[in-house]
């Protein structure tokens, strides 16, 4: 029943949790704040070492024989794609009697459309003065191309309307020739054909007329253009601001670092797949979260407040210790360092009503390595846990991290709390971690969490089934009661709700 309504509950989870998501990402600010510092530095750094090239600036009115109201910027591209050409590029060159390559200099300038009879164009040069030169020498010869252009067009186009005007005078000749050697005739078909020939000859001349006109039309019309066509803003250098630069390429940069600072940190959150959540940790163990303690100091005005969260825990921890026949391990995953300190903590709270053993199984063996003080409790490693009388009060010390010698945790103790650091461990382990305890029979009867995000508003209670807490105190008065047997019997009801393989587990 149980693994039913987890795979119900699982089924119905969503793909991503977004609050996971968001709380993770802010709890990964060191990265992305570092990337976005680090880009502000990058951006800062090339305005200082790679300054932009010496550029000079001008803008050319250009006039167009098809300029329209409702001109779309067709004609002005045009003109920009013009510009960059190698004809224009090699007319400059010369003005500037430069032995560069028309095809090297046309990488150094570029032309913008600024409306659509305004051009602007840009040089870049070595100094100043080469790109001042540079932009004279590219808006004349652009002028000049555009001057005979213009010129060509209209020659073309009066030259095409004069041949016309000859073809049909040579053809209105050849009506007046006809209409002088008929006058001689006479009769009815005579009068016909001479009424059509003085309508010719009408047509004619008022065609031959209109072309004359639009020949002096097309004529007139150049001057104008020619005389729009102008350079109208000087060649200028274009003055860069050191400081203006640097803190714009600096905001840049922070922005592109603080994106992809984001972005890596929301993929790697993803695909890490590192429970933050109190409801998700709680779920993923199979264990009610019982406590919260931070991972460094706190400030001072949470001081205060950790210090009591402190004190409760062991308080709690203390009693648990003392109202169970068996002995109590406090398991890290993660926050080893933390879990000496509780586990002195208890050890002191214990130590007022009887001697208390603290035997230290944590990688490098924090506890036995460490210079006693007066006053603190024994500590064993875990080599030495056999010489430990089982009289004694024992409190264990171990680890579930990855390499964990799993059949030594049940010499530490035969119940346990785990104390785990948010974000540390995946989803995968934590089900391996609360897996493997089940199958040792070790009852988990809470989770202290390390590190918590300090938004986090989830529940890290288990609601589903009987607390397992309560479970072992039920077991103890069973065992008291001469049913010890039901330990073996039993399967803890929150081991059901780890997957059985690894890949579940994923």
């Amino acid at each position: 029943m149980t693994t039913s309504t987890t795979a119900e509950s699982s089924g119905a989870a969503p793909l991503l949790d977004l609050q996971a998501l968001v709380v993770a990402v802010r709890r990964r600010r060191r990265l992305w704040c570092a990337m976005a510092l680090l880009g502000l530095l990058a951006g800062a750094a090339v305005a200082v070492l790679l300054p932009p090239p010496p550029t000079a600036v001008t803008k050319v009115l250009v006039a167009h024989q098809q300029d329209q109201p409702n001109d779309p910027g067709t004609l002005i591209r045009t003109d920009v794609a013009l510009l960059h050409t190698t004809r224009i590029a090699d007319k400059a060159l010369q003005s500037l009697k430069s032995p560069e390559k028309p095809e090297d200099f046309m990488q150094d300038y570029g032309g913008i459309g600024v409306t659509n009879n305004l051009l602007q164009i840009n040089v870049t040069g070595d100094s100043d003065a080469e790109a001042v030169a540079r932009a004279k020498a590219l808006a004349d010869a652009f002028v000049a191309d555009h001057v005979k252009r213009i010129q060509q067009a209209a020659d073309a186009e009066a030259k095409t309307l004069l041949a016309q005007r000859d073809r049909m005078r040579d053809e209105l000749a050849q009506v007046n020739k006809t209409i002088g050697e008929g006058t001689r005739q006479s009769g009815p078909k005579a009068s016909a054909d001479m009424e059509s020939l003085f309508a010719r000859r009408a047509e004619l001349t008022s065609r031959i007329t209109d072309f004359g006109q639009r020949a002096a039309e097309a004529r007139i019309g150049t001057p104008q253009l020619i005389a729009g066509t102008q350079i109208v803003d000087a060649p200028r250098a274009v003055r860069h601001s050191l400081p203006k630069t640097a803190v714009t390429n600096a905001a840049i940069g922070f922005v592109l670092g603080l994106v992809l600072g984001l972005a890596v940190a929301a993929v790697g959150t993803v695909v890490a797949d590192r429970p933050v959540l109190r409801r998700e940790i709680a779920a993923n163990l199979g264990a009610s979260v019982i406590a919260e303690l931070p991972r460094r100091s706190a400030r001072l005005w949470q001081r205060r407040r950790i210090r009591a969260a402190r004190t409760r825990l062991t308080a709690s921890l203390a009693r648990i210790v003392r109202g169970s026949a068996e002995p109590l391990s406090l398991l890290e995953l993660g926050c080893a360092r933390s879990t000496s300190v509780i586990a002195l903590d208890v050890a002191a709270a214990l130590a007022a009503d009887e001697p208390v053993v603290i035997i230290d199984a944590l990688p490098g063996q924090q506890l036995a390595g460490r210079r006693p003080k007066p006053g603190d409790p024994t500590v064993v490693s875990g080599e030495q846990a056999a010489t430990v009388s089982q009289q004694q009060r024992r409190l264990g010390v171990g680890s579930v991290a990855p390499g964990a010698a799993w059949t030594d945790l049940q010499y530490l103790g035969t119940q346990t709390v785990l104390v785990v650091r948010a974000g540390h461990g995946s989803a995968a382990w934590l089900h391996t971690v609360a897996r493997q305890l089940a199958d040792l029979r070790i009852p988990v009867i809470g989770v202290v969490l390390i590190d918590p995000d300090p938004r986090d508003r989830t529940d890290g209670t288990l609601w589903d089934g009987l607390h397992t807490a309560l479970r072992g105190h039920n077991e103890r008065l069973a065992r008291q009661s001469g049913t010890g047997r039901r330990r073996t019997e039993r399967q803890p009801m929150w081991a059901a709700r780890v997957p059985d393989s690894d890949q579940e587990a994923r």
